[in-house]
């Protein structure tokens, strides 16, 4: 006789047969799709899994697409998005005496902002897609990054004149004389003065004595060639994110996050591609030696990331952060101060000599320490500190009261600074807490954000290190912040929304055309919608240990 109980027992048990049929067939067909379907089908329940790369081909085109635009705009002639000086690249540079229409003007901004609206959309999505499916290969990733990079590594300079200057700086020291009293204008009439900015033209430089060393190897192994310097400098920058994209993705690993989202964060991003490889900034050197530094220390070699972040410190001062970061994590945490002592000392005496050696190479001594500052002649809105004087000098003023701007913005930057010091100490403080690299990381950001010169590229400094360990807000973080930053003080707004409205008709309707496609316009099937949130509740075994 079958009791009651038991009938509810065999129901139960038929129910969840019944169940785990549904669950097997679902499973069956999901895996059917997953291999017939497309390749930018995304697993469910966010596990890991081999799929095809092909994905990336659609992020690929269109990011190099995208570069492309914004090659070929910063490549006309009047462009205002390079230095338009004779001599100063193979192509695109104006012929002396010849003038040009403001058409062609107006067709740069538009090519140029097109190009990066497109670019950022494509890398926002790439990021998602990525976060949805975890353990996607770096090998698969490196291509990518390749054809995002060689469409800015064929054109001019552009964003900054930087680049002018170091080369400039580089004559200096191959004609024996010290950089860091003599400003560009000492070599005179000559080919490596003329392009550099006014407002460095008699200014000290603020590097460290090993760039100024391999910037002086550079001007003289190329036989005084102001144009092979500056190609020189250029793959200078790439072995800097060569170095980030390398030392990214073993970073992650190291701390058990996916290193294909690292290298995507760290080093296919639109501040590093657009900034410091499209500006050629002496910061991709010291930003791949810092990270590359970082994770030597991580994986257990102490001395070589000392002595690497000591590098990245002769060539800018700021990566000397990262010394003290591995210096107290030397011995690991809950070690008492005093035991903390003998590897501060072991870490300031390798620092110190690498310091020597570059300045001995370098023949210049160490009058960089007291140029440090010299960048704060810069007077510029995109500071918030310095901003901060302004306003306050303007505010002060219309109530009658006399101010001097140059007092309000010095007294305004000096709290800045006090200000990050105080954070920056907060953040040693709870390191062992939240880890010395998010610590070191933002930091960095911090001084940057209220220093006295905000420049796009300074953010790549803490960047590349939060890169590796961001998820949820802080990854988030550094997406609007790899977003917003290229835009600082970029030229071309203003002449976009002039020349748009004033030109005619027809010219008008291409352009808001085009704005609609470019910002609206689907990217194809792999990207991931923007409502779908990213933190799944099950992470994938690999990386799931520290994700949480």
């Amino acid at each position: 006789m079958v009791t009651a109980a038991g009938e509810r027992a065999g129901t139960a048990r038929r129910g969840s047969t019944s169940l785990d049929g549904l669950k097997a067939r679902a499973v069956a067909v999901a895996a059917w799709l997953e291999q017939r379907g497309p390749s930018h089908r995304f697993a469910s329940d966010g596990s890991t899994h081999e799929a095809s790369a092909r994905w990336l081909w659609w992020p690929g085109v269109l990011g190099s697409l995208s570069l492309c635009a914004v090659a070929v705009g910063a490549s006309l002639p009047d462009s205002p998005f390079k230095l338009n000086f004779p001599g100063t690249w193979f192509f695109g540079e104006p012929t002396p005496g010849a003038t040009y229409s403001s058409g062609m003007y107006l067709a740069s901004c538009v090519l140029v902002f097109a190009g990066f609206i497109v670019l950022m959309r494509t890398w926002i999505h790439l990021v998602r897609a990525c976060t949805r499916r975890p353990g996607t290969k770096v090998r698969h990733l490196a291509p990518l990054l390749v054809a995002w990079c060689v469409p800015v590594l064929v054109v001019a300079p552009m964003l900054s004149r930087d680049i002018f200057s170091y080369a400039a700086q580089g004559e200096l020291v191959a004609r024996h004389l010290n950089p860091y009293i003599n400003g560009p204008f000492t070599l005179g009439s000559n080919p490596f003065a003329a392009p550099v900015d006014p407002i460095w033209q008699n200014a000290p430089a603020p590097y460290g004595p090993l760039f100024l060393a391999i910037d002086g190897f550079f001007a003289t192994s190329t036989g005084h060639h102001e144009l092979a310097t500056v190609v020189a400098l250029r793959l200078l920058a790439v072995l800097g994110v060569v170095l980030i994209g390398v030392m990214v993705p073993k970073l992650a690993r190291s701390y058990g996050r996916d290193p294909g989202l690292a290298f995507v964060l760290g080093a296919a991003n639109p501040l590093v591609i657009l900034a410091l490889l499209g500006g050629s900034h002496n910061d991709a050197i010291m930003a791949g030696l810092l990270v590359a530094g970082m994770a030597a220390a991580r994986s257990g070699h102490k001395v070589l990331g000392v002595v690497l972040c000591a590098a990245a410190a002769a060539i800018k001062a700021p990566a000397a952060l990262g010394i003290a970061y591995i210096a107290w994590d030397w011995l690991g945490p809950g070690v008492a101060v005093k035991r903390r002592l003998v590897p501060i000392a072991v870490s300031g005496v390798l620092t110190a000599v690498v310091f020597v050696a570059a300045s001995a190479w370098s023949g210049l001594g160490f009058g960089w320490i007291s140029n440090l500052g010299s960048d704060g002649a810069v007077v510029s809105w995109t500071a918030p500190m310095t901003a901060l004087g302004i306003w306050t000098a303007e505010l002060v003023h219309d109530f009658g009261f006399s101010l001097h701007q140059t007092d309000a913005v010095l007294v305004a930057r000096a709290i800045g600074l006090m200000a990050a010091g105080l954070i920056g100490v907060y953040l040693f403080s709870i390191s062992e807490r939240i880890g010395s690299l998010k610590a070191c990381g933002l930091t960095l950001l911090v001084f940057v954000a209220l220093g006295p010169v905000v420049q796009p590229w300074y953010f790549a400094w803490g960047l590349v290190l939060l890169a590796p360990i961001a998820i949820g807000r802080l990854r988030t973080a550094l997406v609007v912040l790899s977003v917003v930053a290229p835009f600082i003080g970029i030229p071309g707004g203003k002449p976009i929304l002039e020349g748009t409205f004033s030109a005619q008709p027809t010219t008008t309707a291409v352009i808001l055309v085009l704005a609609l496609v470019v910002c609206c316009a689907p990217l194809g099937p792999w990207t991931v919608p923007l409502g779908m949130p990213l933190e799944r509740p099950r992470e994938p075994a690999l990386y799931g240990a520290l994700l949480g």
